[in-house]
């Protein structure tokens, strides 16, 4: 099932301001060479995560889930002034296509991409972060709010992708997949540690702030 239409997700980006020539690259790149490319951001989702980024000032900001670095460099053109970016990146063959992606970027000294485990990584993190975008294995995403939320300052933005697994969600008879991500969803609607909105844009974004 399809949220939206393939025309209304092409109408909608070709009314959301242009990315530079490198995103396009990727983007073509990623259809052409990489598995699951479906997983790449794309230009209206990006350039959300980016506007967000600019609106809060980001100056730190974590990402779990690299992919070939699309959102990454979205996220990275808003950071404030002498901000970081870190990403976290298990495969190790997908990040060093991304980090060559971002050697030839402007972002390239404020994003550091980091291989391995996120629950190995992240004991070795010591920032306080402003955003956070969780776009890596769902079967760990509470574990990875639940660390955003402890680690976040007061205000930051806590983002969670494909939170409506293709419309799945609304089944009467989910399977086992589609269950987790359900549980998951009813925890952060019940988290008072959070305000939150659920927006059906591509496979869905839960946008929750920190209180």
């Amino acid at each position: 099932m399809e949220i939206t239409t393939s025309a209304i997700d092409h109408y909608c980006a070709l009314h959301t301001t242009l990315v530079h020539d490198l995103l396009h690259r990727i983007e073509r790149e990623t259809y052409l060479e990489v598995l699951q490319p479906h997983m790449l951001s794309g230009t209206v989702q990006g350039q959300l995560l980016s506007m967000l980024c600019s609106l809060i000032n980001a100056e730190f900001v974590l990402e779990f889930g690299t992919y070939t670095g699309y959102a990454t460099l979205c996220m990275a053109q808003a950071l404030a002034n002498n901000g970081k970016l870190i990403t976290l990146e298990k495969n190790d063959e997908i990040a060093e296509r991304a980090q060559q992606y971002f050697n030839q970027s402007n972002y390239a000294s404020q994003i550091d991409l980091r291989v391995g485990n996120a629950i190995d990584i992240l004991p070795t993190l010591t920032h306080t972060f402003d955003f956070v975008f969780i776009d890596a294995d769902k079967k760990n995403n509470k574990l990875y709010y639940d660390w955003s939320v402890t680690h976040c300052r007061k205000g930051a933005l806590i983002i969670i992708d494909n939170v409506l697994w293709k419309g799945r969600v609304t089944n009467t008879t989910p399977d086992k997949d589609t269950q987790a991500i359900m549980e998951f969803n009813t925890y952060v609607n019940n988290d008072n540690r959070t305000e939150k909105i659920m927006l059906p844009l591509r496979d869905g974004l839960y946008l929750t702030r920190k209180l």
